[in-house]
């Protein structure tokens, strides 16, 4: 980027956000007014204009940082919901003629078809939408972590979500085991860092290896915001004969280019209110490698199951008989054998709005601008800190990014380490001036440029708010005269791809 990018003006000049605001449109903003209200009065934010100094109006859109954490609303999540109103129970099996929803209890198979592109998945079939994300990674580690006096260690990373790390410790201790015997946990390369490298990830399941029973990362992982090498790390754990390898895509799905069924990935989990945009708690995503589907015919003079072990429960019986109420379990086909109950309609249409948004574009495309995106952002973010921008008195800079430089080892997210105590002061500001981003205590501060509904121009308006913190005047080449001649070469720096929109449900 140029130098001169930061001036006021030039965050116009790009033309990526003029791509993305078609697809923009689509999603419901909070208003920095719509923020602070602390009660119903039936209305949904309109949106007034953002102010020349970088202010914004009380109706203006906010700056909304926080995709990773919950997702901005598709505006067509609303429509969705009208076969529940209009013809009640027989929605399970009667789709209305004009309406993109399926019958119900054909909605989970829909969203796995809607799906393919996001996951890289073979067909649907390795894919169903159920559940949460930390009940479908308990069904995942019930089924297939199967440990051996000889392989019984999990393999972990150091800081993983909470919820991953009781599920892992709770299915050790189910076994009899002790996580401080079984579990393996990779840690960052020194103590100084944040991320863990490749090469010390493989050292580990070398290390590790013939002892153990399943490894399981997050393919992004939550806090620092880095990218693993997941078909890499798939490739040499199987490699080196550990039996299972499931991920975590919580962070990935809907961030990064995925092929999962081409990296051979045994098992991933994943929820839908981040990237995916589908609520708050919404019901989460599994994918089951097609190895693991196989259902041998039905014998009386056998106690083999036929088919892989898991926790049984009737919406995962196969479809053609599930209504007969039978006793004997048949599992459906693939992954949808997995599922345990009736999954909520209510919040498979939010899914299925969600991924018609995007089937208006491609993951390709929509990394390709996350990318400029995200590197503008982080661009702008070391200019602060080389401006001294709300340094200490100790000469501490007022923060430093944890998360990976290298565009191929992170997605969106870009996790800000904030020098001790700063945390209250630099949220509270933020919120003041209607830029909304993630708060990890005691000092992180994680902000993600979702590219469906985030703008240069927002990376622009919450770095000047940023910079209030400090009373540093601005350098001289941020100055109005050099504002003609820097818009010319920036806007020769973005080669983005513009996103071709399709017409979806």
């Amino acid at each position: 980027f140029p130098p001169d990018a930061k001036v006021h003006r030039l965050r116009e000049a790009a033309g990526c956000p003029r791509q993305t605001r078609a697809i923009r449109s689509d999603f419901n903003i909070p208003t920095k007014a719509s923020l602070k209200k602390r009660a119903l009065n039936g209305s949904i934010p309109e949106y007034g204009v953002s102010q020349s100094n970088g202010d914004m109006d009380d109706d203006a859109p906010s700056i909304y940082f926080v995709g990773n954490s919950l997702g901005a609303q598709p505006k067509c999540t609303r429509t969705k919901l009208e076969t529940w109103v209009s013809v009640g129970v027989n929605g399970h099996f009667t789709p209305l003629e004009s309406s993109p929803l399926t019958a119900w209890q054909d909605m989970a198979a829909d969203c796995a078809q809607q799906s393919l592109d996001l996951l890289g998945a073979a067909s649907p079939g390795e894919v169903i939408y159920m559940n949460t994300l930390t009940v479908n990674l308990h069904l995942m580690m019930a089924s297939l972590y199967r440990p051996t006096e000889k392989q019984h260690k999990i393999i972990a990373q150091w800081k993983p979500f909470p919820s991953d790390s009781y599920a892992i410790a709770s299915h050790l201790q189910w076994h009899g085991l002790s996580p401080s015997t079984s579990l393996i946990e990779i840690h960052p390369d020194n103590s100084q860092a944040m991320s863990i490298s490749t090469e010390h990830i493989l050292r580990v399941i070398d290390e590790h290896a013939d002892k153990t029973a399943l490894l399981v990362l997050p393919g992004i992982q939550y806090y620092t915001g880095q990218l693993f090498d997941i078909p890499r790390i798939t490739a040499l754990a199987h490699a080196a004969g550990i039996p299972q390898v499931g991920w975590d895509l919580a962070h990935a799905v809907g961030n990064v280019e995925l092929s999962l069924h081409d990296w051979s990935v045994d098992f991933a989990v994943w929820c839908t209110y981040k990237y995916l945009n589908s609520g708050p708690g919404a019901i989460a995503g599994m994918l089951v490698y097609e190895r693991h589907h196989h259902i041998a015919p039905a014998s009386s003079d056998s106690d083999s199951l036929g088919y892989r072990h898991r926790l049984a429960g009737w919406y995962g019986a196969d479809k053609s008989v599930r209504f007969n109420m039978e006793k004997e379990f048949r599992p459906a086909e693939g992954a949808h054998g997995w599922q345990v109950s009736n999954p909520s309609a209510v919040e498979l249409a939010c899914v299925r709005a969600a991924l018609g948004v995007f089937r208006r574009t491609s993951m390709r495309e929509l990394r390709d601008t996350a990318v400029v995106l995200t590197g503008y952002f982080e661009w702008f973010l070391n200019g602060l800190v080389e401006d001294k921008v709300g340094m200490g008195e100790d000469v501490q800079p007022a923060f430093r990014i944890i998360t990976p430089g290298d565009p191929l080892e992170r997605g969106l997210q870009l996790s800000l380490l904030l020098r001790s105590g700063l945390l209250g002061k630099v949220s509270e500001r933020l919120a003041e001036g209607g830029v909304v981003v993630d708060v990890r205590k005691p000092d992180v501060i994680r902000v993600a440029s979702v590219p469906m509904y985030c703008r240069f121009q927002d990376v622009w308006g919450s770095v000047e708010v940023f910079k209030k913190l400090s009373k540093k005047p601005d350098r001289p080449h941020h100055r109005e005269a050099k504002i003609s001649q820097a818009a010319s070469r920036y806007a020769n720096t973005f080669h983005c791809k513009p996103l071709t929109l399709r017409n979806s449900s």
